[in-house]
């Protein structure tokens, strides 16, 4: 009873919660002064670093840029799956010791010495996201050499506080608890990221500041489930210069890692970069074209677009995924699954709509369930829409949230009797009519009578006296020439 105490005491899940309320570990004790020395430590962690075919140099040495980066890991998860299809593979333990369960005894590797201060032996692998497969991530001790051994003085209590990957190494009851040494084979790639995360457990500090080296230490970060200096390298991150290049890796992120909720704040800021940076589509339509499906999503994502109507997000959208998926089965299943989400369908024009029910990229059934809905919302009073909008404005789906338009979505009542006509209704906020002093225009969507396109145009006139609010209707192919 009293060990169950004190496990449930010294869990360092308590100590992560903890530390993301109070906001950071900047609050934590600093140790910095104990680290590597004997006089405050109760082990010795001997690090052999090994070489292999695989290429040792880190994703962060030498590179100036997380272009750099980026190919220099994707290098190195070329080579390694390459150096595992070979088939001369023998299974590290780190999936075990990692894993939810507790591992038996035999899942780790154990050094020779068997006498009372004996070594424990850890054969740390590559982690999933390296081989780009989860039944690939062991790598071979036997492909490879040590070329080089560190030993350092540690103190189990500061590294088991800060990392479940040393509480459990230390007192889960495996041999290697019991061992005073303990011994962690890592490639030689990881050797600069675990020495700066063995140090930041005792400062909360690093004194890596490029994107390149603090990549490699949020990685190892996240391969020792050390959570606060995953979220120390994510604000470090957010708080240099980003880039599109930048900012898709870090969309990645979450899919590359173990602990995705740890570097969420650094996706939310790399979709708010690309969201911002390409709002107006048009003026990089090139760009935009050739960026992956995150990107885009992070870009529809937004609701201050500036572009005509969502018609033409509808059409932007369509066009993308025919030249980045031209089968037509992977394109409806990138459009149903992951894209019509962001398509504001309630806010598109009904020609269009009826377009939609046609298109052959969609599921007919899917199409026909958003053109319904959509269909539902422009019958619904202003008030309820006002209303369904709210609902979903703290969500991530927003297709009742009208974005900022560049021409005004209109009601359109058309009649056939007594003769051809329609009621045009057009809706102005507040802001909207201030704006229009003193020679300010707003524009409405088209919309058509009599096969022909019309739109309308808000403006004031003036008077003699004063200025009159005006509102006219013009034909469609008059917009630009207005005056």
């Amino acid at each position: 009873m009293m060990k169950g105490s004190n496990s449930d005491l010294f869990d360092p899940r308590t100590e992560m919660d903890s530390d993301s309320m109070r906001g950071g570990s900047a609050s934590d004790g600093d140790f910095g002064f104990a680290f590597n020395d004997s006089n405050f430590s109760d082990r010795l962690l001997r690090i052999e670093i090994m070489g292999g075919s695989a290429e040792n140099r880190a994703d962060g040495e030498g590179c100036t840029s997380i272009i750099d980066w980026a190919r220099h890991r994707k290098r190195r998860r070329e080579d390694i799956k390459k150096d595992n299809n070979n088939g001369d593979l023998c299974v590290g333990a780190e999936e075990q010791i990692l894993g939810s369960n507790q591992p038996d005894i035999d899942d780790c590797v154990v050094g020779d010495n068997q006498d009372e201060e004996g070594e424990a032996m850890v054969e740390v692998s590559h982690s999933d996201d390296e081989t780009g497969d989860g039944n690939e991530s062991s790598w071979s001790m036997d492909c490879s050499t040590v070329v080089r051994v560190k030993t350092l003085h540690i103190s189990s209590p500061i590294l088991a506080a800060k990392s479940p990957f040393f509480y459990k190494l230390f007192s889960n009851g495996m041999r290697e608890s019991e061992q005073r040494h303990v011994t962690l084979r890592i490639n030689a790639s990881e050797e600069a990221a675990l020495m700066e995360l063995l140090n930041f457990m005792y400062s909360n500090a690093l004194t890596a500041s490029q994107a390149p080296q603090l990549l490699d230490v949020l990685m190892a970060a996240d391969k020792f489930e050390v959570a606060s200096c995953m979220r120390y390298c994510s604000r470090q991150l957010r708080n240099l210069s980003m880039t599109p290049e930048s900012a898709l890796l870090y969309l990645e992120l979450p899919s590359s890692v173990l602990m995705a909720e740890a570097v969420q704040p650094l996706t939310d800021a790399a979709k708010q970069y690309l969201a911002a940076r390409y709002k107006d589509m048009t003026k990089f339509h090139e760009e935009v074209m050739a960026l992956p499906l995150a990107g885009i999503e992070a870009i529809l994502s937004s609701d201050d677009l500036q572009v005509a109507s969502e018609d033409a997000v509808y059409d932007f959208v369509l066009k993308w995924a025919r030249v980045q998926y031209p089968r037509l089965e992977e394109r409806r299943e990138v459009l149903g699954a992951r894209l019509a989400r962001y398509i504001r369908f309630p806010y598109m024009t009904c020609r269009k709509l009826k377009k939609v029910l046609t298109c052959t990229d969609f599921e007919h059934d899917a199409a026909s369930k958003l053109v319904l809905e959509a269909l539902f919302f422009k019958g619904e009073p202003p008030h309820r829409q006002r209303t369904l909008a709210a609902e979903e404005s703290a969500t991530s789906n927003r297709r009742f949230v009208e974005r900022a338009y560049k021409y005004r979505p209109v009601k359109v009542v058309e009649f056939e009797l007594p003769r051809q006509q329609c009621v045009v209704y057009l809706d102005l906020k507040r802001e909207e009519c201030t704006n229009l002093f003193p020679s300010g225009r707003v524009y409405s969507q088209a919309f058509h009578l009599g096969g022909q396109g019309f739109f309308l145009v808000s403006t004031l006139q003036h008077g003699p006296a004063k200025l009159i609010p005006l509102l006219r209707a013009v034909p469609g192919d008059a917009r630009e020439g207005i005056s």
